[in-house]
C-alpha cells in the first residue's frame, strides 16, 4: 500500500467522521426541538383543561330582566344547602334522653363547636354561634365536594362566593361591635382604641379584614385545586389519592376552620369593652400561670 493510498483512506475516514458528527448534531437538534414541541403541546393541553375546569359556566338562565345567568357556583351552593337540610332532618329525628352512638356523636360535635366559638367570643357572642356554625359546616362541605366527582367544583374557588362570605362576615363583625359597644357613640369610639393615633388604621381595617378573609379562602382553595389537576395530569393513578388527602381534605377543612376562627376573633375584639379588658388580661395571666 502506497503513501497516496494511505492518505486517501485517512481522508475518507475523516470525511465519514465529519458527516457522522453533522448528522448527530442535526438529530440532536431535531430531538430537542421535538421534545420542546411535545412539552409545549402538553402545556397548552393542560392550560386548556385547567381553564375549562376553573372557569364557571351558566347551567341555565332565568328569563327575568335580562335574562339572569345562574352560575355553576350558585347551583353547587344550592346543592350544599339541600345536603345540609337533609342531614339536619335525618340527624335530629327520634332524639332520645339516653343517646345512641349517632346522637352522641352529633351532640359531641355541636358541643365542641359551640364551646370553641363561645370560648373565642365569650357569653355575649352566644347569639352568633348558630350562624358561624352554619358557615363552618357550609365551608367544610364546599371545600370537599370536588372529591366526590360528578363534575362538581368547590364553589369557594369562585371569587364571587368568597367575596359574598367575606362581606357577610364583616357586616356581622360591625353589627356585633355596634351592639357590644352600647350603640353609635361606643361604636365610633372603638375606632380610637387603643389610642387616637390608631384611628386611620382602624378605619382601614374595615376594608382590610374582608379582603384578607376573601383572598385567603379563595387563593388557598383555587391553589389546591390547580395543584391537584397538575398532579392528575402527570400521574393519574395512586399518587393523586395521596396528595388529595392533604390538598382536598386537610387543607379544605383547615381553611373552613381559619375563616370561622378569624371571624369570631374579630367579633370578640369588637365586642370587648374597656371594663372587660382588665378582666380578660387578668384571666389570661391566671391561665398562663
Amino acid at each position: 500500500m502506497t503513501v497516496e493510498n494511505v492518505s486517501g483512506l485517512v481522508r475518507k475516514r475523516l470525511r465519514g467522521a465529519q458527516n457522522l458528527r453533522v448528522s448527530l448534531r442535526k438529530s440532536g437538534r431535531n430531538g430537542v426541538a421535538y421534545k420542546v414541541k411535545v412539552v409545549n403541546a402538553m402545556g397548552e393541553e393542560l392550560q386548556e383543561e385547567l381553564q375549562n375546569r376553573i372557569l364557571w359556566e351558566s347551567p341555565f338562565d332565568v328569563p327575568l330582566l335580562g335574562p339572569i345567568h345562574i352560575s355553576e357556583s350558585v347551583v353547587t351552593t344550592w346543592l350544599i344547602m339541600a345536603i345540609i337540610m337533609v342531614l339536619v332532618l335525618i340527624l335530629t329525628r327520634k332524639l332520645k334522653v339516653i343517646p345512641g352512638k349517632g346522637q352522641a356523636l352529633v351532640e359531641f360535635a355541636v358541643t365542641w363547636v359551640t364551646g370553641f366559638l363561645e370560648g373565642n367570643m365569650g357569653k355575649t357572642g352566644k347569639r352568633y354561634v348558630p350562624y358561624l356554625s352554619t358557615v363552618l359546616l357550609y365551608l367544610g362541605i364546599a371545600n370537599l365536594i370536588g372529591m366526590f366527582g360528578f363534575g362538581l367544583k368547590p364553589p369557594t374557588k369562585d371569587i364571587n362566593v368568597t367575596v359574598a362570605l367575606a362581606l357577610m362576615s364583616i357586616v356581622l363583625i360591625e353589627v356585633a361591635t355596634f351592639r357590644g359597644q352600647g350603640g353609635l357613640k361606643g361604636f365610633l369610639k372603638s375606632f380610637t382604641k387603643p389610642m387616637a393615633l390608631m384611628t386611620p388604621i382602624n378605619i382601614l381595617e374595615l376594608v382590610i379584614r374582608p379582603l384578607s378573609l376573601c383572598m385567603r379562602l379563595f387563593g388557598n382553595v383555587l391553589g389546591a385545586f390547580v395543584i391537584m389537576k397538575l398532579i392528575e395530569h402527570v400521574c393519574r393513578l395512586i399518587v393523586p389519592m395521596v396528595f388529595s388527602m392533604y390538598f382536598d381534605v386537610f387543607d379544605g377543612l383547615i381553611q373552613a376552620y381559619v375563616f370561622v376562627f378569624l371571624t369570631s376573633l374579630f367579633m370578640a375584639e369588637g365586642m370587648e369593652t374597656e371594663e372587660e379588658q382588665p378582666k380578660s388580661t387578668l384571666a389570661n395571666l391566671q391561665h398562663s400561670t
